[in-house]
């Protein structure tokens, strides 16, 4: 890949990501800068012909943004672009999918981990200094992943990997998908259509789906009620593919064992919500995808991007 003309200027903008740091480390010789807010972005977003950002975009910058070519978004999901107002403006547009998929596929087997093992009501009861006795109902006592049955919705590059590491755990992994082809470590495949019947089947179920119109409220009253009360639900995709206020009404009548959040509807979750009052609710502030590796790696698809810009080539992870 040739370098990029030195004319480009690239603006990175995000509220806590390093990646302007690791950018320079490249030894890459045209103009860039970073911003760390909505109001230095609004004033500085025409100076950029290339802009690296996620959750600090509005599609009112495009107003404000003559020069602009190219987004790099620096997450997986871009359902907060205007993708027909960039196409019109000619402006391309790439995900980072792939970037954070080690990452949350951990996390998500992290989250299982620690709701059958307790682990969460064990650092509440540290914080109490308090030694919790031995359980002796069975039906409260820790659990094992090891013969449950997890259904993936959503076969992506996460959840492929998240059904991986389960079946290397000993689970059962049902995967939910349009499309019936085989993925390793997956037993079965069901479609959409087929979503409340496989519901009772399963143990765990894990959301690792984008948030398009058909998985906004894919979890709602119909599949929470079609959960086994022994089931939990984890959500590392998005936070309106959950009804949130029928999942607070299943979590009341004890309709499932509990849940394990990575997002949720408003966050950060206000500190109104009920959902910080289950202690059968584990909470994690979209930190899935959380990652030491995570700077190098959308630097790494940004050049490879801005190569593939300048020759005219489709970009990698292009939506627009």
């Amino acid at each position: 890949m040739s370098d990029p003309s030195p004319d480009l200027t690239i603006a990175f903008a995000h509220k806590a990501y390093q990646l302007r740091d690791e950018f320079l480390t490249r030894g890459r010789k045209f103009e860039s800068f970073e911003v760390r807010t909505l109001d230095e972005l609004e004033r500085r977003v025409g100076d950029a012909d290339i802009l690296v950002v996620s959750g600090l975009w509005r599609n009112e910058l495009v107003n404000r943004a003559p020069r602009l070519r190219l987004i790099q978004s620096i997450s997986a999901g871009t359902d907060q672009f205007a993708k027909a107002m960039l196409r019109e403006r000619g402006i391309k547009l790439a995900s980072a999918q792939g970037g954070n998929e080690i990452a949350v596929a951990e996390h998500a087997i992290a989250l299982m981990l620690a709701l059958t093992r307790h682990l969460h009501l064990a650092r509440d009861h540290q914080s109490g200094r308090h030694w919790r006795p031995m359980i002796g109902d069975p039906s409260r006592r820790e659990d094992e992943l090891h013969g449950k049955t997890l259904l993936v919705i959503g076969l992506g590059r996460i959840g492929q990997r998240l059904a991986r590491l389960a079946d290397a755990f000993g689970m059962t992994v049902i995967g939910m998908k349009r499309t019936p082809q085989p993925v390793p470590g997956v037993a079965r495949i069901v479609s959409p259509a087929q979503l409340l019947d496989t519901l009772p089947q399963a143990d765990f179920v894990a959301l690792t789906c984008p948030l398009t119109p058909e998985t906004e409220g894919l979890i709602g009253e119909a599949a929470l009620a079609a959960l086994h009360p022994g089931a939990y639900l984890i959500n590392v995709a998005r936070g309106r593919v959950v009804d949130e206020p029928a999942l607070i009404e299943a979590l009341r009548r004890g309709a499932l064992a509990g849940a394990a959040l990575d997002c949720v509807y408003d966050e950060p979750l206000p500190a109104s919500s009920e959902l910080w009052r289950f202690p059968n609710v584990l909470v994690t502030p979209h930190s899935a995808g959380e990652t030491r590796r995570y700077e190098s790696r959308i630097v790494d698809l940004l050049l490879e991007n801005i190569g593939r810009l300048q020759a005219g080539s489709a970009l990698r992870n292009e939506i627009v």
